[in-house]
């Protein structure tokens, strides 16, 4: 045989060798991501350390940021809670399914605006993200906080989820009817009451913790979607958390409240069980980690007269207009997938979440419904370091809130913000690059652009068919000062049904 003829039988059999690689491989199965959505409920911007806290230590929160990526202008898709856990679900603007306001949302029946009817839930025609991820072959559970639906129809387990731990219609922990807030007995229709005094948040991860170590060898991949109750109020915390942060405290420091610090470090340290775990049982490193919030942070109210947080230096806090209502933490992480240690300017919002997860997991989903959605994957973004393509985020609030908001709607294009307050017909207009307390309105002075920022926004309003308040026929201006002394009424109120009854209303 010459050595030609021996070259051509050898380049022959790598090539035979090579297509039964080939065959090999592509009959391996590909392992489908584990996926962690975490939420903080009320968790303001700076309220980690590694976002800037001068008080709160968040170390399991700064190791996914060192050992992930961080998002710097990450935004809620609303100022309060239902409407942007409804963007998650169904990866969709509040205004496009009309869910614009927490549920069931203040009643100011007397003010200068009405607002319209809006849909107090997530219908069951929304294909939610667990549906999805279930469809893919996915094991689904739901932790903590729901507030998507009154009826318990409308709770996790319908609407992709297995499994449903503590999610139901309230949106907070009750202190009241034989419940006692953040300990138990907690109260919760989706949560059986533990020892006395047991911290609902401690509970809620070893329900999570027990939930691995059962699917610990299982092949079938996880969707764990954990919804902290923490850090809304009631403000509480155990006793020795609290103590540590009393002790901590500065005169000059932004963040001045040990209680809420301590409900911080309750997440914090579930945050760190759980990955912990996650390692214990090898699938931390095949483990898409998601951790945001729903709202910028709560700064005070009627009921807690004193400050909650701080969101300094963006303005305002939770159920306003401003930054410090909507700009919130958010941090990814995939080991060996998403880049570490690293930072991203680029604007992202709630609805973006789900076509993210989406296309970090490969996963086509329903193009019919991918279709309507209004959210835009970064995943991209993440994996690559490439732009988004889009141009401008939204929000649409046709409602009130006691933190001071009054119906309106936002833009924000690059570095451009532009809000429109119905009620008095304003508009202003920040730069937010130059000016990130939004103390500067430059309406007067940009007016080329303000008119095309809101020539945006009405084409984006357009476009979902939001609903927009009008002006209120039954407007009490003496029963409206009710409201300035701090006190809004709930249906329940008898003041106020009173009144119904009194003015024939």
């Amino acid at each position: 045989m010459s050595g030609k003829t021996k070259q051509i039988m050898k380049y022959f059999l790598l090539l035979i060798v090579s297509f039964v690689l080939i065959g090999c491989d592509s009959d391996k199965k590909v392992e489908k991501p584990n996926i962690i959505l975490f939420v903080v409920d009320d968790l303001g911007w700076t309220d980690l350390s590694s976002y800037g806290s001068d008080l709160y230590q968040t170390p399991n929160v700064d190791k996914l940021a060192k050992n992930g990526t961080k998002f710097t202008n990450a935004y809620a898709s609303c100022t309060v809670c239902s409407p942007s856990r409804a963007s998650l679900m169904t990866g969709k603007y509040p205004a496009r399914i009309n869910c614009t306001d927490w549920i069931s949302g203040h009643q100011k029946p007397f003010a200068k605006m009405a607002i319209p009817d809006w849909t107090e839930q997530v219908n069951l025609d929304e294909v939610t993200l667990a549906e999805t991820l279930k469809n893919e072959g996915y094991s689904t559970i739901h932790l903590g906080k729901w507030h998507l639906g009154e009826s318990d129809k409308l709770w996790p387990e319908y609407q992709g989820f297995d499994i449903n731990i503590g999610g139901w219609s309230k949106g907070a922990p009750q202190k009241a009817n034989n419940s006692n807030g953040y300990f138990s007995p907690y109260g919760n229709l989706r949560l059986e009451d533990g020892p006395d005094n047991e911290y609902l948040t401690e509970r809620l991860t070893h329900e999570a913790l027990q939930y691995l170590e059962s699917n610990k060898g299982s092949e079938v991949p996880f969707f764990m979607n954990f919804w902290f109750y923490n850090v809304h109020t009631p403000l509480q915390a155990k006793k020795e958390k609290v103590d540590k942060y009393s002790a901590l405290i500065k005169g000059e420091s932004n963040h001045k409240n040990p209680t809420y610090a301590a409900m911080v470090e309750h997440m914090d340290d579930a945050i760190g069980d759980i990955v912990n775990k996650l390692e214990s049982l090898g699938k931390l490193n095949n483990t898409i980690i998601i951790f945001t919030s729903d709202n910028g942070g709560l700064i005070g109210n009627y009921g807690f007269p004193n400050e909650v947080t701080s969101n300094v230096p963006l303005r305002s806090g939770k159920g306003d207009i401003y930054e410090g209502g909507v700009r919130v933490p958010f941090i990814a992480q995939w080991l060996n997938k998403i880049p570490k240690g690293k930072s991203i300017d680029i604007p992202i919002i709630s609805p973006d979440v789900y076509p993210t997860i989406l296309g970090l997991a490969d996963i086509n989903g329903d193009p019919n419904y991918n279709k309507e959605m209004d959210g835009v994957s970064f995943s991209e973004a993440l994996i690559k370091g490439d732009d988004v393509d889009r141009k401008a985020i939204f929000w649409h609030y046709p409602h009130y809130h006691l933190e001071g908001a009054k119906p309106y709607s936002a833009i924000r294009k690059g570095d451009w913000k532009l809000i429109e307050v119905f009620e008095n017909k304003s508009i202003e207009l920040y730069n937010l690059k130059e000016d990130i307390g939004e103390t500067q309105n430059l309406f007067f002075e940009q007016s080329k652009k303000a008119e095309e920022l809101m020539n945006d926004l009405n084409v984006w309003r357009n476009k979902v068919d939001a609903q927009l308040p009008e002006e209120n026929p039954n407007y009490q201006e003496d029963f409206e000062s009710f409201y300035k002394k701090g006190k809004w009424l709930q249906k329940s109120d008898g003041e106020y049904l009173e009144y119904l009854k009194k003015n024939h209303l």
